[in-house]
């Protein structure tokens, strides 16, 4: 029997949105390190998988760019959208990356979890997206702030996750060179 609970991210039709992970971030955001290493993973497990990834940078005039430890481990020919919504959907450039990438379930990481992520994540799913929000890659300058983006989209339909637990989703079982690639990034 292949039957899978609705709940846990399937490979073939995930991908995954990294939010807003730039340099002026870097001092006021909660864990900010381990946010961009689990986003790093997030983007190397996808990448050995063949899964899409989206990157979104808010106001990068003023904000700077995705930081340089996250955007060497972004897959080759990643997008990166540019905007200044709080929510990815709707902006310009994301719309046709979303469309392109044809995946019903989305894996959502990244800064800030009550403000950009937040509105991304109820925008998804008002889209009818199934939706991942992994805790471990997701921060605000509170870890209150962050409490209460990660509540809000689960009372919304979200499932949390954590940036291991998802890509061994995918996976789904041992063995073969892709289950070694992941085990090696997160070891």
């Amino acid at each position: 029997m292949s039957i899978r609970h609705p709940a846990l991210a399937r490979r073939e039709d995930a991908g995954l949105i990294i939010i807003d992970v730039q340099d002026a971030f870097r001092p006021v955001i909660d864990g900010f390190d381990s946010v961009v290493a689990n986003c790093g993973l997030l983007a190397e497990g996808f990448g050995v998988m063949g899964r899409p990834v989206i990157v979104t940078e808010q106001y990068p005039k003023g904000l700077g760019h995705t930081v340089p430890e996250l955007a060497e481990r972004l897959p080759d020919g990643t997008p990166v959208i540019e905007k200044t919504r709080f929510s990815a959907c709707g902006v310009e450039g994301f719309e046709e990356a979303y469309d392109a990438a044809r995946c019903e379930t989305w894996v959502v990481c990244g800064i800030e979890a009550h403000v950009c992520v937040n509105q991304t994540v109820h925008d998804l799913l008002s889209c009818g997206a199934s939706v991942h929000v992994a805790a471990d890659a997701v921060s605000s300058r509170t870890v209150a702030n962050r409490d209460a983006g990660l509540a809000k989209a689960t009372q919304a339909g979200a499932h949390v996750t954590s940036a291991e637990m998802v890509l061994f989703e995918m996976l789904g079982q041992a063995g073969g060179p892709e289950f070694k690639a992941i085990s090696a990034l997160v070891r």
